[in-house]
């Protein structure tokens, strides 16, 4: 056995969960009033509209705010599970329920030996930050499946594999859990295990529903939301004569006008570049260690988040998660990036919903808002890229060093 004996983290983790986890339900069920939009319609009103679709025998078809893939529609449904609540309440639960199943696995992993308590100590944390955004989406459902895989993943990456794709086809995002695994029959399993998964499972929905793939249509013809990096550039725009606005389309706040679509393009563009480096790191890493899958997981994640056409506030939830899975790790190189996306939470709670009319007004306040928001977003991602890229891909050996089998430098190389 190697590493660290494991160490208990006591109390406190349960003691502070159970205090935060109050103050987010206080907001939702509105006994604490937070200022800003009420971010609980969209469970109260457009969830409970999709439920009674869904119940009626098909995907939201014409709805153009539905831009999830079908398995999201087993988390609109999820609060027919406590039929004896109304839709909201039974969904806050729901929510509640998968919060507090993902820090048991943190502390469940945390105690073995060489991990520790640290990364369940980012999820006791960073999910409060966010604030009540955070129990007024399903995204924390589709993160506590990605954790579930992760940590389910290091000896089993079928399993990974396997809940890797019912996450892909919950939120689209968890596919990228897929691009750390270890090369060779790991990558082998995983990868068939969630090819096989996902085949199955949208045979499944396919069938289950008309409309179960409506949602590509909706979400190719999205622009540039407000809160995005690229909406920066019309953010300052505005202050020197742009002549743009800001309207609801699609579910979210967007820019209109001219050169809007030059940005979103350019974003794509971002985004197939992230690609690339991710493919390219991917061929030249050697290095696969316990926490690598994790490490590649939050990165990734991390890059195709910055270099969206949306940056929606829970977007952050599946970084904190992901970071929380890697600190569970020693010896993980991602502690300064999950610092940064914790403290990244924070920013955005006051960006969203408390400053988002300074936001969309493009003031000096919800400018620079987002100017640190998103500044501290791509600072973990470049951080991040970078200590995946020197932990996993062998550097050149020095003069008179010898190369261990496997491209790996020898320990007299290091």
């Amino acid at each position: 056995m190697t590493g660290r004996p494991p160490t208990g983290a006591g109390p406190w983790p349960y003691a502070v969960w159970a205090l935060t986890r109050a103050w987010l339900l206080a907001c939702v069920f509105k006994v604490v009033t937070v200022a800003g939009p009420d971010v609980t319609v969209d469970v109260s009103v457009i969830y409970r509209g999709w439920y009674g679709t869904l119940l009626s025998g098909t995907y939201p078809l014409d709805d153009v705010t539905w831009q999830y893939p079908p398995g999201a529609a087993l988390a609109i449904l999820s609060p027919a599970l406590l039929p004896f609540w109304e839709y909201a309440t039974a969904f806050f639960v729901v929510v509640l329920v998968c919060d507090a199943l993902v820090l048991g696995l943190l502390l469940y992993a945390g105690r073995r030996p060489g991990r520790r308590a640290a990364g369940a100590w980012v999820w006791v944390a960073g999910v409060p930050l966010l604030g009540p955004t955070v129990y007024a989406r399903y995204d924390l459902l589709v993160t506590a499946v990605a954790v579930a895989a992760l940590l389910a993943g290091v000896g089993r990456p079928r399993a990974l594999g396997a809940l890797a794709a019912f996450g892909a086809l919950l939120k689209g995002w968890p596919a990228l859990l897929l691009a750390g695994v270890r090369k060779g029959r790991p990558t082998r399993a995983a990868w068939t295990s969630a090819a096989l998964g996902a085949a199955g499972l949208s045979a499944a929905f396919a069938l289950w529903m008309p409309g179960a793939f409506a949602f590509l249509a909706f979400q190719r013809e999205r622009g540039t939301e407000v809160e995005s990096l690229g909406a920066l550039v019309f953010h300052v725009a505005r202050h020197f004569g742009w002549e743009g606005r800001v309207e609801l389309r699609y579910g979210s706040m967007e820019f209109l006008g001219p050169h809007v679509e030059l940005v979103s393009t350019l974003a794509l563009g971002l985004a197939a570049l992230a690609l690339g480096w991710l493919l390219l790191w991917r061929w030249r890493a050697r290095v696969f260690a316990v926490h690598t899958p994790a490490e590649a997981a939050f990165t990734a994640v991390l890059l195709f988040t910055v270099t969206s056409r949306v940056i929606s506030p829970q977007y952050v939830v599946w970084l904190v998660g992901l970071a929380a899975v890697c600190l569970v790790f020693r010896g993980a190189a991602m502690t300064l990036p999950a610092v940064l996306v914790v403290v990244s939470a924070g920013v955005t709670l006051l960006e969203f919903p408390l400053g988002f009319g300074h936001v969309v007004a493009s003031d000096a306040w919800g400018v620079a808002l987002l100017v640190v928001r998103n500044g501290l977003l791509v600072a973990a991602s470049l951080v991040a890229g970078r200590r995946l890229w020197r932990s996993t891909v062998p550097g050149r050996p020095r003069t008179g060093a010898s190369a261990a089998p496997g491209g790996q430098p020898s320990r007299a190389a290091r």
